[in-house]
């Protein structure tokens, strides 16, 4: 198979191109060459921007193609108008962020999503994505509305033809949103590990490895439709991911569960600071999703330990002084578990 790939260097299209060519495919990245580039050099290299420098994807073909970077809707639009006679099949990475809401617990794929105003979709249109870093951050809470309409735009543009995966949290090695990373590496620091909230708190997410396998094995199927895609695939709760990557440390590390009201008077702030945690329970649908369509067409997850220890390898690689998008600095960690410890003896 001939395979395009918009992105490819970065977290999710480097492991798709990995997972791509083990299965022996020919494969394409188009992007605009600004970020590093380790893959092999059989890898087919094309430059240009998704805003309108496509002159790059006219008069080829492939079998299929896949937008792991598609953020607005007139991007995806103006890719998929242009690939639509240049491929048999296309994929868009999306996310469980296209929920207008997570109050409710198990939501499957016919959930509704969420709108925005057209005025709200122009400014989106003037937003510039990081080069790393979190990129639903630079969106905001548009983030997730502007997801579902470049869903519509490519289905529009491709009837019947479109894959729409919607990963929940994604987490491995070169996960540059440091939301899982934060946890092994803090773990490997050993000490008092300050745990947010309630152990028993359900935890949601999916090995990126695991999400590229899966799919390109959707893509060879040529299988068509909107998926949810995150794990594991039994519930996990806060302990069991921090109790695993405790283990993948093979440290001392000991964990002190901090009430969720203190955190927050505190001022705490979850998911970002603290990751994995969501006090809200209007976001309790957020880590229940239900991904039994997934499961059924063959979604497979490796151990979370195997997840963990690979994560931490990456993690210890990279700069001592490298900046962290996510997780607590120790100076506030310290200062956060004196002041529970102080309440606890009141």
């Amino acid at each position: 198979m001939k395979l395009l790939i918009l992105g490819g260097t970065k977290f999710v299209g480097r492991y798709l191109v990995e997972a791509a060519l083990s299965r022996g495919h020919e494969v394409t990245i188009f992007n605009r060459g600004l970020h590093e580039d380790t893959l092999p050099a059989n890898v087919e290299r094309l430059r240009g921007t998704r805003e309108g420098d496509l002159s790059a994807l006219q008069g080829r073909w492939w079998d299929a193609a896949v937008d792991t970077n598609g953020y607005v809707p007139s991007i995806v639009q103006t890719s998929t108008r242009l690939l639509a006679s240049a491929i048999e099949h296309y994929t868009f990475i999306s996310s469980i962020s296209v929920y207008a809401e997570f109050r409710q617990r198990g939501m499957d794929e016919t959930a509704p999503v969420g709108t925005i105003t057209a005025e709200q979709v122009q400014e989106a249109e003037q937003v510039v994505p990081p080069k790393m870093g979190t990129v639903a951050v630079a969106y905001g809470p548009n983030y997730g509305p502007l997801k579902a309409l470049c869903e519509q735009s490519a289905e529009a543009a491709m009837p019947g033809r479109v894959l729409a995966i919607r990963p929940g949290l994604i987490v491995g090695p070169h996960d540059y949103s440091d939301r899982f990373t934060y946890w092994p590496h803090r773990m490997a620091q050993g000490g008092e590990v300050l745990a947010p909230g309630w152990p028993n708190d359900p935890v949601q997410l999916i090995d990126v490895r695991d999400l590229a396998e899966w799919t390109l094995r959707m893509i060879e199927a040529r299988q068509t439709g909107i998926y949810n895609a995150t794990g594991p695939e039994q519930p996990a709760t806060m302990q069991e991911v921090l109790e695993v990557c405790k283990a993948a440390s093979r440290n001392d590390a000991h964990l002190t569960w901090v009430d969720e009201s203190f955190l927050l008077e505190a001022g705490a702030v979850p998911w970002s600071q603290i990751p994995f945690w969501l006090p809200d329970k209007e976001y309790i649908g957020h880590q229940t999703i239900d991904c039994q369509k997934a499961l059924a067409a063959g979604l497979t997850f490796r151990p979370l330990l195997q997840t963990a220890r690979d994560t931490l390898a990456w993690s210890l690689q990279r700069p001592a002084d490298i900046h962290w998008e996510a997780g607590l600095a120790r100076e506030d960690e310290a200062r956060f578990l004196q002041a529970w410890h102080q309440h606890q003896q009141k």
